[in-house]
């Protein structure tokens, strides 16, 4: 053995004890603080301590699973095709899938702490040695040179867990993201959902309107020709006038509002509002099954995602009360080089140019002024608040059904007594017309009857409209259906990279942000 080989084997005897000692906190490693449990579903077994009716009962399937594309419930393709140009275009579902990658890798980023960290470093050094370190002053002085090239490994150990529970905590913050998308995508599909309830409705009462002022445009002219041969006043032609024009001022702010409409179904599938949408939609389009699915009490925490969304806000609060715990604990690193110095490239990494070090660091905390102990005051009333807000939200969700189940059976009722309404209207508006026209009931019997059909029509389109958008409200209370479909990230993801140009290697390095085709 040589003398270089035999303090090498010293060397690393001595080192031995430390390395063992390491292994073993290394593999007997614990991780500090609270482990996160999710909170139980409420054992409840009803929404609310009304009672439906036997007709709203018949309609709900308590437990049948709710359709990840719910929307289709309508039997609506153009309401559906909307809904997928929202999907490619939403600059609000853009936002939000940016924000959960962004999320995800600084999850995956911060897993890399768990790992060594390894670095190359090369050097070149030029020095000039003074020959009066000699002992020749006038011997003038040299040039050599000094090439060193080497690896650094550092480990930190993760002996008391801090670095897990800050992985544990980002990759909460990574599910609540996630969860962010869901509730933006199911606000998306329920806004575009109602607005085109809505524009079917005003089309509806604009179409309805039209009926009446025609019908009353027929009228006046059968009053006229009525005063002109002397069978009824010019006050009667007057009156009839002016319920015409009164009729007719009724359709300018329907039809604003269908304008508007129009313009939020535009925006909301990420098209500027001058875009021509060629779907429109109707009243007579647009229907419901006979069974609505309903989903248990029990499952609705597990299936609204502003619920899952605080759970998971909950635990990154649970997850950082333990990162806060294991800070007062020591923190333990390895650090080791292993490299070559040479006075000529050439000489590098030959026999007797082996240069290595191996250190073990302890850190300690002594003494920092309380800064320990308030900060884990303040992580436990961070996860305090994090629970009181967790069941805020399902209290919030339970509200929300139950509301939604409570305007159903009101829906319901009003719908059949304003559709018996507005046919008792109909029949009654014919026979009094019938009469009037024999003379045998009076002009204002005739005006009442029109009236009456007016607004039971326009009631019952309302009511129709509003049992539908109500339904719509019950399957976002319910939570969407996201568990029954694809993962909505990954739609994006995939969407995405089809919209985006490619890039070279090369150029994707010096300019990595992706360029977006234009807009069609």
């Amino acid at each position: 053995m040589t003398h270089r080989q035999s303090i090498t084997a010293s060397a690393f005897k001595r080192s031995l004890p430390a390395l063992v000692i390491t292994g073993i906190m290394l593999f007997s490693g614990c991780t500090l603080g609270p482990d996160f449990t999710r909170p139980a579903a409420p054992e409840l077994s009803r929404y609310s301590d009304d009672k439906a009716s036997a007709e709203t009962a018949k309609a709900l399937a308590l437990g049948k699973a709710l359709p990840g594309q719910w929307w289709t419930l309508y039997h609506s393709r153009p309401l559906s095709a909307l809904i997928a140009q929202a999907i490619k275009h939403s600059p609000d579902l853009q936002s939000a899938q940016a924000k959960l990658i962004q999320a995800q890798e600084t999850a995956e980023a911060k897993k890399g702490s768990l790992l060594p960290a390894l670095d190359a470093s090369a050097s070149d050094t030029e020095q000039l040695v003074s020959g009066a370190q000699f002992g020749n002053p006038d011997g003038g002085g040299s040039v050599f040179s000094l090439y060193n090239a080497s690896v650094k490994v550092s480990y930190t150990l993760d002996v008391f867990g801090a670095i897990r529970r800050q992985i544990e905590g980002l990759s909460a913050q990574a599910e609540y993201q996630k969860f962010q998308l869901e509730g933006a995508f199911l606000t998306l599909a329920g806004n575009i959902v109602t607005t085109a309830i809505q524009e079917a409705s005003l089309r509806a009462q604009i179409a309805a309107t039209e009926d009446i002022i025609d019908a009353q445009v027929q009228q006046l002219d059968v009053i006229k020709q009525q005063f002109e041969l002397g069978g009824t006043s010019k006050a009667a032609v007057l009156a009839q006038q002016s319920t015409l024009e009164q009729t007719r001022t009724n359709l300018p702010p329907l039809q604003k509002q269908l304008a508007q409409i129009r313009h939020s179904l535009s925006v909301l599938t990420g098209n500027f509002p001058s875009t021509d949408l060629a779907a429109q939609f109707n009243l007579d389009n647009l229907s419901l099954p006979d069974k609505l699915p309903l989903s248990l009490p029990s499952k609705l925490v597990e299936q609204r995602p502003d619920i899952r969304a605080q759970e998971a806000l909950l635990h990154a609060a649970s997850a950082q009360i333990g990162v806060v715990v294991a800070s007062v604990f020591p923190d333990f690193t390895i650090n080791g080089n292993i490299g070559s110095i040479a006075t000529k490239v050439g000489e590098l990494f030959i026999p007797g140019s082996e240069v290595w070090s191996i250190s073990g660091n302890l850190m300690q905390p002594l003494f920092h002024g309380g800064d320990f102990t308030h900060k884990r005051y303040a992580a436990i009333a961070n996860y305090e608040q994090a629970a009181a807000q967790y069941r805020s939200t399902v209290l919030q969700a339970f509200q929300d059904v139950a509301d939604t189940l409570s305007a159903l059976e009101f829906d319901a009722a009003a719908l059949k007594t304003q559709d018996t309404a507005e046919k008792a209207a109909q029949e009654s508006l014919d026979l009094t017309r019938g009469q009037f026209q024999v003379g045998a009931v009076s002009y204002l019997s005739l005006l009442s009857a029109e009236r009456d059909y007016q607004q039971a029509r326009i009631g019952r389109i309302k009511a129709q409209a509003a049992r539908l958008a109500d339904t719509a409200a019950l399957f976002q209370a319910l939570g969407g259906g996201w568990w029954n479909r694809g993962d909505l990230s990954g739609m994006l993801r995939a969407d995405q990279k089809d919209r985006q140009k490619p890039c070279s290697f090369i150029n994707c390095l010096i300019n990595p942000l992706p360029t977006p085709l234009p807009q069609k």
